[in-house]
């Protein structure tokens, strides 16, 4: 493979700074890839070891995977259809995909529960746990800034944003519990148990509330009024 020219570089930055869609796009694959290695990661773990908390958090990596990269293949697939063509498309994705979020929210129960009860394996120190913090941070404001543009671009341009929110809001809840297990004493951190149920809850009914949301607008606009 033939590395980028200094002119292919230019025309990517250009690219990048004027067409929103192709900086959902090329962040959303690499999400994608990102995602990915997660899902291998967890995955491998949870089958190589007795660990409930890999193999749950695995396949919520692995259903973000297949609904990132479903929309991705889509948007791919019908650049070279007509305009009537694609948004009959995107349409019918949009409301498959919107569906997909169910279950996606259905995974993350198990994994949820376990970070409340502090049965989530924590192995890293503060230096880490801050690093994440910033990472943390920097992936939700992302997202709530993208989920504030994004009305006037394509369904599944807005379809990626809410899937790019609620994995930032599912990392918040795993910072926390991060947290709570690197800075709270040996043996204590089951006093934190209520703080950390109220807020997962809290959180949960969020990405569930997004979820109804996408779900209902997926299906008003392929039946509109």
């Amino acid at each position: 493979m033939n590395p980028l020219q200094p002119r292919q570089i230019r025309r990517l930055r250009k690219r990048w700074r004027e067409s929103y869609r192709f900086q959902t796009l090329a962040g959303s694959a690499l999400s994608l890839c990102i995602t990915a290695l997660f899902a291998l990661y967890h995955g491998f773990l949870g089958f190589f070891f007795p660990s409930v908390w890999h193999k749950s958090i695995g396949v919520f990596y692995f259903l973000l995977v297949v609904l990132r990269g479903a929309i991705l293949l889509a948007e791919h697939g019908m650049r070279s259809k007509p305009e009537a063509e694609k948004q009959l498309l995107r349409q019918k994705v949009f409301l498959a995909t919107s569906a997909l979020l169910f279950p996606l929210n259905l995974s993350l129960i198990l994994p949820i529960s376990l970070m409340v009860r502090m049965e989530k394996p924590v192995h890293m120190g503060k230096i880490p746990a801050i690093a994440m913090a910033a990472y943390t941070t920097y992936k939700i404001t992302m997202a709530l800034l993208h989920m504030r543009k994004r009305r006037s671009h394509p369904v599944l341009i807005r379809e990626l944003r809410t899937i790019n929110l609620i994995d930032a809001l599912v990392s918040i809840l795993t910072l926390q519990n991060t947290l709570i297990m690197v800075n709270t004493d040996p043996g204590r951190e089951r006093s934190m148990l209520p703080l950390s149920a109220i807020s997962s809850a809290a959180i949960y009914l969020l990405i569930l509330a997004i979820t109804v949301r996408s779900f209902f607008r997926a299906k008003n606009e392929r039946h509109p009024r």
